[in-house]
């Protein structure tokens, strides 16, 4: 693979990139609100079963399109549920890849999800395996058997074949855009629209769209989300690190939630090499964004310190100088909102009022 992270120049002073939409599979006809027309043909079972693992997808996507391509591809992209409630992916992409090329790729990649078979609920109701100290670990409410442990369920020679298979949807959606240009403004507002939308229901939601996403929920609530979800014990499987505080049937796993539908990880993904800067060098750039802006306003922060210099060393056990623990609390409480202060001041001075909002949408901060 070559190491760069750009595509060639055109004509001596282009370089385009590429906006790229992937989705999940179809899974029933839907109606103009995006609820199913016949839900009981409307598959949940694998719309809830391609949502979870859908963050892999998209990483063995990328991995996939590296190796095609040859060189170190880059991306921002956002995950957001569509109307219908499945997750999609839009990406913006450093450079241009052939559409034939994209496509192709998109169709190859498929995801494995090498987990024991999980068809048919064994415990329901009031009847659920049971925590059993002898054993260290649930057992069955009747016969007081030990469930067969994570280790045991998924050993190669008890599992043949994957639990499911993941893969895109047919609509692939792949545009050029140059930097600079009013398409390329549009595509931005495009990606960053999606940063913290929600999947929940509102008052002009459909009787027919809360019936969907119900039974969507429905379905996602007996789904496991990962080898250590607490769902696993209603398929007679104990889950990786089983433990007592677990609860048969209960994960507290974001996925199961109705407002976001099965996506539990992040929703904005970003490569390592996008910006070419290091973690460290974020930091750095916005504490010189906030030096700039004081210095401007002309506010010395109050947490300077001007009469040093200083010699630090580290306090150890039974230091007799050293606060006790409530009293640093409170003093770093107390910094920050110094820090706070000076920050909106600064603001007030430059003509720009604080904050006050930080959520990423305004109905979800409501």
């Amino acid at each position: 693979m070559e190491n760069r992270t750009l595509r060639q120049v055109y004509g001596g002073r282009y370089r385009p990139s590429t906006f790229l939409m992937l989705t999940l599979d179809s899974y029933g006809r839907v109606d103009a609100d995006s609820a199913a027309l016949d839900p009981d043909a409307y598959d949940y079972r694998r719309a809830a079963r391609d949502a979870i693992p859908f963050p892999r997808l998209v990483d063995r996507f990328w991995q996939n399109t590296r190796r095609c391509v040859g060189w170190d591809v880059q991306y921002f992209g956002t995950v957001e549920p569509q109307k219908r409630g499945a997750p999609h992916l839009h990406a913006a992409i450093r450079g241009t890849i052939p559409r034939t090329e994209l496509r192709a790729l998109v169709a190859a990649t498929y995801h494995q999800v090498w987990w024991p078979p999980h068809d048919e609920l064994r415990y329901t109701g009031d009847r659920l395996p049971r925590w059993d100290d002898q054993v260290k670990g649930f057992v069955d409410p009747d016969t007081r058997e030990p469930l067969p442990t994570w280790e045991q369920a998924t050993d190669p020679d008890v599992l043949p074949e994957p639990a499911h298979t993941v893969t895109f949807g047919a609509q692939v959606h792949v545009k050029g855009i140059l930097g600079g240009t009013e398409e390329a403004g549009r595509r931005i507002g495009y990606l960053t629209k999606s940063i913290g939308q929600a999947a929940g229901l509102d008052d002009t939601t459909s009787a027919r769209k809360r019936e969907h996403v119900r039974r969507l929920t429905a379905e996602l609530a007996v789904t496991p989300c990962s080898p250590r979800c607490a769902i696993w014990l209603l398929y007679g499987i104990q889950p990786k690190g089983a433990r007592l505080s677990m609860t048969s049937g209960r994960c507290k796993g974001k996925a199961h939630r109705p407002e976001h539908l099965g996506i539990a990880g992040r929703r904005v993904l970003v490569s390592r090499k996008w910006s070419n800067k290091s973690l460290t060098d974020h930091r750095a750039e916005r504490a010189e964004f906030v030096r700039q802006l004081l210095a401007r306003a002309g506010i010395q922060p109050a947490h300077a310190v001007d009469d040093g210099p200083f010699e630090w060393e580290r306090t150890r056990p039974g230091d007799t100088d050293v606060p006790p623990r409530p009293v640093l609390l409170l003093h770093a409480i107390h910094q920050r909102q110094r820090w706070r202060a000076d920050y909106d001041a600064a603001l007030l001075t430059a003509g720009e009022p604080p904050h006050q909002n930080r959520s990423a949408t305004e109905s979800e901060a409501a």
